[in-house]
């Protein structure tokens, strides 16, 4: 599998990668459906690790929780083959999806990351959505202060403006954009992939 840059800081990522949600159950199921349980998962990464697909990508808002502690299991004992790549920024209250970037918020979600899938330093970490109430260069100054601290190497920003792309990459470079661009969702090529 080759492997290709992810931004101009040096990160290199294997050219497919797993998206871990599937692996666990999702908010966005019905009560009635069963997710694949912890071992089938398990099989997953190590078959995805024979392929040579190093890059694993995993949020906090997924299970909530129990996603990142299942890839956690996953890669224990071969760390150092994996790049884990996960997200903070949403959650779920009551039944209701909140969104938040705030500073107490974002240190509060890279702890709780780390402690879950039993790392010391994330690979990748993704402001899944902005919080559109807080500006986003107080997110990313915190993201940032992980970077300083060695608890996160790299940066990336998930469904976000062209603005908040530009603000946020003022802070500190970001090495990686994950959004919506399919067949039915083009908004992307006219803004965001532009820049």
């Amino acid at each position: 599998m080759p492997t290709r840059p992810c931004g101009s800081q040096g990160l290199q990522l294997s050219a497919q990668g797993l998206g871990a949600m599937s692996l666990s159950s999702f908010l966005y199921l019905n009560k009635e459906e069963q997710s694949p349980d912890e071992v089938a998962g398990m099989a997953v990464v190590s078959r995805a690790l024979e392929l040579r697909i190093t890059h694993l990508d995993t949020s906090d808002f997924y299970g909530p929780h129990t996603n990142e502690m299942l890839v956690g299991k996953a890669i224990q004992g071969r760390r150092e083959r994996f790049t884990v790549a996960t997200k903070f920024g949403i959650y779920n209250k009551e039944g209701v999806f909140k969104v938040c970037g705030s500073r107490e918020y974002v240190r509060s979600a890279v702890e709780g990351s780390l402690k879950r899938l039993g790392i010391d330093q994330i690979d990748l970490y993704y402001q899944h959505r902005v919080d559109r109430t807080v500006p986003i260069e107080e997110t990313w100054t915190a993201l940032k202060e992980f970077v300083e601290e060695g608890k996160v190497k790299y940066l990336g920003i998930s469904e976000a403006s062209a603005d908040e792309i530009r603000r946020a990459h003022k802070i500190h470079p970001i090495s990686a954009c994950q959004l919506e661009w399919s067949l039915w969702t083009r908004d992307a090529e006219v803004t965001v992939m532009l820049l």
